[in-house]
C-alpha cells in the first residue's frame, strides 16, 4: 500500500497542465464583447478560450460602440495577420440610438466582410452572435420593453441573413438574456449588462460552433 501511494505521488507530480492550443481569437464588438460591469475573466470570449483551451483573444471592443464606431476602431487597431476564429458582436447600440435598420444593414455588411478577411478569408471561421435583450434588465425598467424586444428581433433577423448569405456562422443568445427578466443573477451590478453566469452561457453555446 505504502508503495502504490508512492508511486501515485510521484505520478501525479509528473502531471503538467494542458498546455493551450495555437489557435488565435479576434473578438469584435461592444460593451458585451468587453465585458462592461464584469472582471476580464468573466467576459465572454474569456469564457470561450477557456472552455476551448486556447489563448486569451484579442478583443476590439468598446462600451458604446455604434458599427460605424467599430469600424473605426478596427481601423484604429491595426490589426495584422489573420486568425483562426473571429466573433462578431454589434448593433445593440445602433437601435438604442434609433438608428435605422437599413443603415445598419449597409454597416454589418461591411464589418462582416472585414471579420472574414481577418479569418483568412474562411467565413466558416467567423461567428456572428446575435444582440443581446437589453430590455429584460432592471435598466429598461419604464421603457416600452416588448417595442425593445421588436426592435432587436429585426436587427438580429438582419445581422442572421446577412451573415449566413455569407457563410458565416450565427449563435442565438439572446433567448439568454431575456431569461434576466426573471433571474437577477443573470445581470451584472450595473443592472444592465450580462454576469460572468450569462456570458458563461453564451460561450457554452458557441463552442461547439467553433470545435465543429
Amino acid at each position: 500500500m505504502l508503495r502504490l501511494m508512492l508511486f501515485s505521488t510521484l505520478f501525479l507530480s509528473t502531471i503538467k497542465p494542458l498546455e493551450k492550443l495555437e489557435f488565435s481569437y479576434l473578438a469584435l464588438g461592444d460593451s458585451y464583447t468587453i465585458g462592461e460591469a464584469v472582471p476580464a475573466n468573466e467576459r465572454f470570449p474569456a469564457h470561450l478560450a477557456s472552455v476551448l483551451n486556447i489563448s486569451e483573444p484579442k478583443i476590439v471592443a468598446v462600451t458604446g460602440w455604434t458599427t460605424d464606431e467599430l469600424a473605426a476602431g478596427i481601423q484604429a487597431a491595426d490589426i495584422k495577420g489573420t486568425y483562426d476564429l473571429v466573433t462578431l458582436l454589434i448593433g445593440v447600440n445602433n437601435q438604442y440610438r434609433g438608428r435605422s435598420l437599413e443603415e445598419y444593414r449597409e454597416q454589418f455588411t461591411s464589418l462582416l466582410k472585414q471579420a472574414i478577411a481577418f479569418a483568412g478569408n474562411d467565413a466558416s471561421h467567423v461567428i456572428v452572435v446575435s444582440i443581446p435583450d437589453w430590455g429584460a434588465t432592471p435598466f429598461a425598467e419604464g421603457r416600452d420593453r416588448a417595442l425593445i424586444a421588436k426592435e432587436i428581433d429585426a436587427f438580429n433577423a438582419a445581422n442572421k441573413e446577412i451573415a449566413l448569405a455569407y457563410k458565416a456562422q450565427w449563435v442565438d443568445i439572446t433567448h439568454f438574456t431575456r431569461e434576466a427578466a426573471h433571474d437577477p443573477a443573470l445581470v451584472a451590478e450595473d443592472g444592465l449588462h450580462p454576469s460572468g453566469k450569462d456570458y458563461k452561457r453564451w460561450a457554452t453555446a458557441i463552442a461547439p460552433l467553433v470545435k465543429r
